[in-house]
């Protein structure tokens, strides 16, 4: 085995093992959380984990850019002056942004639980871009062991307050905000020493670097805008359940959806190590690349929906106050079989060819039908059912639309193993709704037994190819 494979084992490790251990911690919370706090409390917690997911977008792309341009450059070779000069000033930016969100939430804004959570976000949000910019900056200069590390840190530290809070009779959801900030905070300035002699330079002046400033907000505005449409598809819904019916609806959608996540952690750790090895390949064995690793990792999600009845049962014995949301985790389920082709594959794709208008279209294109579809479920057919479809149709079809972009750059055809997919997505997913758990089980063990046998060949070839490749 070479040293570049070695180098790519080594950092699967890395960041396997990182989310392994936040997976871990993920189904603690998932499961003890919303049992101790109650209802009420944990969906206001949700709140603010869904505030908070988009803080990260306050750098206009800027972060984006940086990350797009030194993507697979080694890190004793970036300019560390410039950029150590661009963290602070982005750090003064958002500081001035969280400032201003707060005063004029405390001023303007009726003082209720919601505005606290806003004031609350408003608080993280600058340490969330710190501690982003110092993960990209690991991430792409190959530096995964440090960025796994920085990546599961702060849920150590969470976690571990967490459970002092709890014996200590702690059920208030604030606490539990000002937890995780602190916990945040502590691994960020943790981050800022691994990068120290970047930050620990002599600022250029900002008339000198404000050309490369907009120039990195030029580049990675279309990434974040289209980062930005792509959360909002599924954003906009839980916005819409949010406004529309309670906060405990909107708490019980939000802990389906955190159950459907927990199972994209390990993908997404695959997709941190993906990008800086997609720039340093060689661009004709790309396609080749692309067909082996999607021929391997498509039936290993479907395979993970096996998973959702077991995962299921516990939770109605755990949590019975959560049974009627469970039946909506049978339809998002399969999240993990498109969000994860998104995030491992066809991103990170499209990214190294550079093709990052293309992922904006299409994440515009699919936030149009999920704000059109959400506005008359929600607000006119008023049927939450439907909207939780809604979400896995819309995640459905970005994917879809964005492989066969990517498909057309790549010059293969994916029209055949894409359409036997939808088939078995939608086996499953009305399986779960119409059937008994045990019927669904079998018709779906039936239509995947017959999808594997249909794909065998492509299969092994592909497992040939991957081994022989590590091996190379």
């Amino acid at each position: 085995m070479n040293n570049k494979a070695k180098s790519v084992i080594k950092n699967l490790y890395y960041t396997v093992g990182a989310n392994f251990a936040t997976l871990l911690i993920s189904v603690l919370l998932n499961l003890f959380v919303p049992k101790i706090l109650g209802v009420k409390e944990y969906s206001y917690w949700q709140l603010y984990v869904f505030y908070s997911s988009y803080v990260g977008f306050l750098h206009f792309g800027w972060i984006d850019g940086i990350y797009l341009k030194i993507g697979g450059e080694e890190y004793n070779d970036l300019d560390k002056r410039s950029l150590g000069s661009q963290y602070w000033y982005l750090l003064m930016l958002e500081v001035c942004f969280s400032l201003g969100i707060t005063m004029y939430t405390l001023f303007f804004v009726a003082h209720t639980n919601k505005s606290l959570i806003l004031i609350l976000t408003a608080c993280v949000s600058f340490i969330t871009i710190a501690k982003t910019f110092i993960q990209y900056i690991l991430q792409s200069t190959n530096r995964i062991r440090e960025y796994a590390h920085l990546s599961r840190s702060d849920r150590y530290l969470y976690v571990v307050l967490l459970v002092i809070f709890f014996l200590f009779g702690g059920r208030t959801f604030s606490w539990l905000i000002i937890i995780d900030i602190f916990s945040k905070l502590c691994v960020t300035i943790w981050g800022m020493y691994q990068i120290r002699d970047m930050l620990t330079i002599k600022l250029i002046s900002l008339n000198k670097i404000i050309k490369e400033i907009i120039d990195n907000i030029s580049i990675g505005s279309k990434l974040m805008l289209s980062n930005i449409a792509s959360m909002l598809i599924l954003g906009i819904i839980r916005f819409f359940v949010q406004n529309k019916w309670s906060i405990e609806v909107f708490g019980k959608l939000s802990f389906t959806l955190s159950i459907s996540n927990m199972f994209l952690t390990f993908i997404n750790a695959i997709g941190v190590v993906m990008f800086p090895l997609l720039r340093r390949t060689n661009k004709d064995r790309i396609a080749s690349l692309f067909l082996v690793l999607r021929t391997l990792f498509v039936p290993l999600t479907y395979f993970l929906l096996f998973f959702y009845i077991p995962i299921k049962e516990v939770l109605v014995i755990w949590l019975p106050q959560y049974s009627v949301s469970l039946m909506y985790m049978g339809i998002l389920f399969p999240m993990i079989i498109f969000e994860g082709r998104m995030s491992l594959l066809i991103n990170t794709y499209l990214k190294t060819l550079r093709k990052e208008k293309y992922i904006l279209f299409v994440n515009v294109v699919t936030l149009s039908v999920s704000a059109i579809g959400g506005v008359v479920i929600v607000y006119l057919v008023q049927n939450l059912l439907l909207a939780v479809g809604l979400i896995i149709f819309c995640l459905a079809l970005r994917c879809i639309l964005a492989e066969k972009i990517l498909a057309g750059f790549l010059k293969i055809n994916l029209n055949v193993q894409q359409a036997f997919e939808i088939v078995l997505a939608l086996m499953f997913i009305l399986g779960n709704v119409f059937f008994t758990d045990i019927l669904s089980f079998i018709a779906y063990t039936v239509c995947y037994v017959i999808y594997i046998i249909m794909f065998q060949r492509d299969i092994r070839k592909a497992l040939s190819d991957f081994l022989l490749l590590v091996k190379s």
